[in-house]
């Protein structure tokens, strides 16, 4: 058999990995969309590096648009299969990529628009609504810790990888010639301390394990806790400098441990008396989905579920919907906190408020997470001091900040006591995806560092057998 890394190949978005066994079955391991890469973004995702039309299935590890948010065209381009995958992944996926749909949609319409007569030039979304309501019709659900069959020769067991809600790590056991080969695909390793989630399952040993490296070189901050970080800008944002506070946030996930934190500051009587507005329809759906699922929270928010039955709401919070109520913000001059998608402000409502507000000194914008380097979060937590957003120049006056703590990775400490229930020995080869290059090598050393003899750091479309 051979596996083939098509993206998050020492960059972090875009992840997808063929498995192709010798009976020429093809399993797709997600079928994620580049993000934040610049003006190379939309040609990466145009070219898939393999024949959708020769894909016999795919398995899902969660719903975040860097591994699921190029299903749609995949199904477009002519993929029959089914696509495996948890229940809770199904119903984000499903609301996720109709709205990746929707923005692609209005921002070429924009685009072109600006085009004028010269229809040449006119752009096409990478898919349509139409093709992401298609695109449900393959989706089946699964179980965590329940082996299924996916192909002749290929069985797959879900273990909850603690990431977001439904989100797994992938097992597979091919059987080929009499022989059987276990594979681990990490999907997204969550945290061992996470504030709603439960930690990442132990998993069956491997053989050969495919693993994210997101935070390979770094440890989050475990001395100070999200509410006590919020608070601190809070004051400082909103109370001392009277502006607003703007926070780009994924809708699932980061924006769900954003409301449950605020949430736990006003149980605390420590919450300060604002308008929080969380401005993304999408978020406010996710939310819905999330407190559908509390069998995955951990112990302690479902012991607090007992006298708090909704742990992400509060006083002053407000879900804004449509369009012209998101406009209506920027009209409001007053201390105010705005939670709004997308996490890396690239595209999404943030866009528009941060293009709004970043001039003024009085503003903040924090980011909650990682933020690919080409992208608007990423230039502004690099510190550039002019940023060009929807095409216009614009002056950095307002503060920017990070909460790095707050991200669903977990960091390299996670992502080794993910890894202390293998047997080194049996480990023939780990092969290291969705990381920034530098990272990977810090990582690299660091695993070989604790006895796993073999790592390798594939880049895109590389391709090797599995023997």
């Amino acid at each position: 058999m051979k596996i083939a890394f098509h993206g998050a190949a020492r960059t972090v978005t875009g992840s997808k990995h063929l498995l192709t066994l010798k009976n020429g079955k093809k399993v797709l391991l997600d079928c994620g969309m580049f993000q934040g890469m610049g003006k190379e973004t939309d040609m990466l995702n145009r070219e898939f590096g393999f024949n959708p039309q020769e894909v016999d299935v795919m398995i899902l590890s969660h719903a975040h648009i860097d591994h699921s948010g190029l299903i749609p065209r995949l199904v477009a381009e002519g993929f029959q299969g089914r696509i495996f995958c948890t229940p809770a992944t199904k119903d984000l996926t499903s609301v996720l990529l109709r709205d990746s749909a929707e923005i692609q949609e209005d921002e070429i319409r924009y685009r072109n628009k600006r085009q004028g007569a010269n229809a040449s030039l006119y752009l096409k979304p990478l898919y349509t609504s139409e093709d992401a309501e298609k695109a449900n019709e393959h989706f089946e659900e699964r179980q965590y810790n329940e082996w299924f069959d996916v192909t002749d020769g290929l069985q797959a067991m879900y273990t909850d990888a603690g990431h977001i809600i439904g989100s797994a790590c992938v097992h597979l056991k091919v059987n080929e010639n009499g022989k059987e080969t276990r594979i681990t695909f990490s999907g997204d390793i969550g945290r061992y301390r996470d504030a709603i989630l439960r930690s990442p399952d132990n998993f069956p040993q491997a053989d050969y394990i495919i693993m994210e490296s997101t935070y390979g070189n770094s440890l989050h901050d475990n001395n100070v806790t999200t509410p006590d970080m919020l608070l601190r800008w809070l004051e400082k944002a909103c109370l001392q400098k009277k502006g607003k506070l703007i926070l780009p946030a994924f809708s699932v996930g980061r924006t769900q441990e954003l409301l449950y934190a605020l949430n736990q500051l006003e149980v605390e009587n420590r919450l300060p008396d604002l308008d929080y507005y969380v401005d993304s329809p999408l978020s406010v759906e996710a939310t819905e989905i999330v407190k559908r699922y509390p069998q995955y929270f951990n112990k302690t928010i479902q012991k607090l579920m007992q006298s708090d039955r909704d742990p992400f709401g509060f006083k002053g919070l407000r879900y804004v919907k449509t369009v012209e109520q998101s406009k209506q913000l920027n009209f409001l001059n007053g201390p105010m906190v705005i939670i709004s998608a997308s996490g890396m402000a690239d595209a999404g409502r943030v866009k528009h408020h941060i293009s709004n507000n970043i001039e003024n000194s009085r503003n903040t914008i924090l980011l909650t997470g990682y933020c690919e380097p080409r992208s608007l979060g990423g230039r502004l937590m690099n510190g550039d001091k002019e940023v060009s957003i929807f095409g216009i120049l614009h002056e950095v006056h307002a503060e920017i900040g990070s909460i790095r703590s707050m991200s669903a990775h977990g960091d390299y400490e996670d992502m080794s006591q993910w890894l202390a229930g293998q047997d080194k020995q049996q480990v023939r080869k780990i092969f290291l995806v969705h990381g920034e290059y530098e990272v990977q090598l810090e990582f690299k050393q660091r695993l070989i560092r604790k006895g796993f003899t073999d790592v390798e750091i594939p880049e895109k479309h590389y391709e090797i057998g599995l023997e």
